[in-house]
């Protein structure tokens, strides 16, 4: 079902006595635009009305997918719309069948979500592209040193490994010269994409900077990150990225991993990049570890 700022099952007896409840509702869910904590909010308050055991809520354009409680067999969904824009899909579970007039009161609170709804969305996007690459949908070097930064405390805290890899699309200026910017486009974003799909979600990617990518393996040390430099070479290797042109991608990848206390961001990265120039020397398509 498609919920809209109005509904027409609220009849004219309750029209009064619903309005005021909305009003509430949506004064409670201005306060935070974070989308998570809106949907736990609105859960909290929405509890009050109607019995259920929990609520997940999903928008894939920006990849949100949060999930408040016991997802059970029994559930209502409801797509959101405001003037013809789509702000997702709510769905709301417990264990028995919903009753027709519990229905109609979500449904009428649900009112209540959606400009609370599209202002975060609105919000999560402008982080969001403030933060990624617009080329290739990664997370950009302005929050690679406080995401690196931030999983060494996380690391030494807790005693687990951590491991750098760089990655460095061999001879990407000829691509560019030969066959032109388009295709150098086209090559960024299918090494991009497909060291994203090799990686587990815990991994964060960041372009680096041209045709330079960096990955930061959390719990994973130098035998396991060796592992992963490699089956990423391989699959970049054996990608077809052009349709229209036999056109071949190599990587040449350089690894380090955390070594203790002295260790800082910059001499991650350095002995990082030294392994990476290794293996550009090396005759490139190779992996080497610092």
């Amino acid at each position: 079902m498609k919920i809209h700022p109005s509904h027409p099952r609220i009849n004219p007896e309750s029209q009064q006595r619903f309005a005021s409840k909305v009003l509430a509702l949506t004064g409670v869910l201005q306060t935070t635009l974070e989308t998570s904590e809106l949907i736990s909010l609105f859960a909290k308050e929405l509890s009050g009305f109607v019995r259920f055991d929990g609520t997940s809520y999903q928008f894939p354009e920006l990849k949100i997918d949060i999930s408040v409680g016991s997802l059970t067999n029994h559930s209502c969904q409801y797509q959101m719309l405001v003037s013809g824009e789509a702000l997702g899909e709510i769905k709301l579970y417990r264990f028995y069948p919903f009753e027709e007039h519990e229905l109609e009161t979500i449904e009428n609170l649900l009112s209540g979500l959606l400009y609370p709804l599209r202002n975060a969305l609105l919000y999560h996007r402008a982080i969001q592209t403030a933060l990624i690459d617009p080329l290739t949908g990664v997370k950009n070097r302005s929050t690679m040193d406080d995401a690196v930064l931030r999983e060494m405390k996380l690391a030494r805290r807790h005693g687990t490994s951590l491991s750098v890899v760089l990655l460095d699309i061999d001879h990407f200026k000829r691509v560019n010269d030969d066959y032109g910017h388009l295709y150098g486009d086209q090559a960024l974003r299918a090494v991009a994409q497909c060291v994203q799909k090799t990686i587990r979600d815990s991994d964060l990617l960041f372009r680096y900077g041209g045709e330079e990518f960096m990955i930061l393996l959390s719990g994973t040390g130098p035998e396991g990150s060796a592992l992963l430099a490699e089956r990423i070479r391989q699959e970049v290797e054996s990608m077809t990225p052009f349709s229209n042109n036999d056109i071949r991608l190599t990587v040449s990848l350089g690894i380090t991993s955390l070594r203790g206390e002295p260790d800082t961001t910059d001499l991650l990265l350095e002995r990082a990049d030294t392994a990476l120039y290794r293996a550009k020397q090396g005759g490139r398509n190779r992996v080497e570890f610092a």
